[in-house]
């Protein structure tokens, strides 16, 4: 008997997956045959969607909301895309571009290449927004670093005892490691600290 799958991706835990849940069950798929992934896009190693690959069977159907839910990768996505329709045997419903839905047997010719032309547009605009957010997300960090605005926790300060320890460790009396066992923190944070 031939199942219908959803498969729904969000990047981060805060972003919220009801639109896509919402639509998956319209289009009729089972709750339990939802899989659901909080991760990047960036590649395929995702728990839910290589279970998902193993689920799939000849006839069997996957739905996703839009292009850019499966993966952010152009040739990735068009890999994916073979391998789920090609090997799997199975077809893929995309719900905001009714042009991708393989289940149209009837296609001819030109309506197969006018699809295959749209995955390849929308995989390549997908890659270009991850690309895009990559550069805002850098520029946005190096200005705020030019302001002056620091990132991760600030410095650990050394203790009362550092200067002393120090001290006996430039005399070559106790090891770095052992001044760090002695100020309760490790090597490389000694070191550190001795360097300033």
């Amino acid at each position: 008997m031939t199942q219908t799958y959803g498969y729904v991706r969000v990047s981060t835990r805060e972003q919220n997956e009801d639109r896509q849940l919402v639509a998956m069950r319209d289009f009729g798929v089972p709750d339990s045959n939802i899989l659901l992934d909080r991760q990047s896009g960036k590649d395929f190693q995702r728990p839910a969607y290589r279970h998902l690959l193993k689920k799939l069977k000849p006839g069997d159907t996957l739905v996703i909301k839009s292009i850019d839910r499966l993966g952010r990768y152009y040739g990735e996505v068009l890999e994916q895309w073979r391998v789920i329709t090609k090997e799997r045997q199975a077809a893929i419903v995309v719900l905001d571009i009714p042009l991708l839905d393989t289940r149209q047997k009837e296609r001819d010719l030109t309506g197969t290449f006018i699809a295959d032309l749209v995955l390849q547009i929308l995989s390549y605009v997908a890659q270009q927004e991850r690309e895009f957010i990559r550069q805002r997300q850098a520029e946005g960090i190096a200005a705020a670093k030019a302001r002056g605005i620091k990132f991760g926790r600030p410095p650990k300060e050394p203790p009362q005892a550092f200067c002393e320890v120090r001290e006996a460790w430039k005399r070559k009396e106790i090891s770095a490691r052992e001044a760090g066992r002695q100020l309760n923190v490790n090597r490389m944070t000694f070191l550190a600290w001795a360097k300033q």
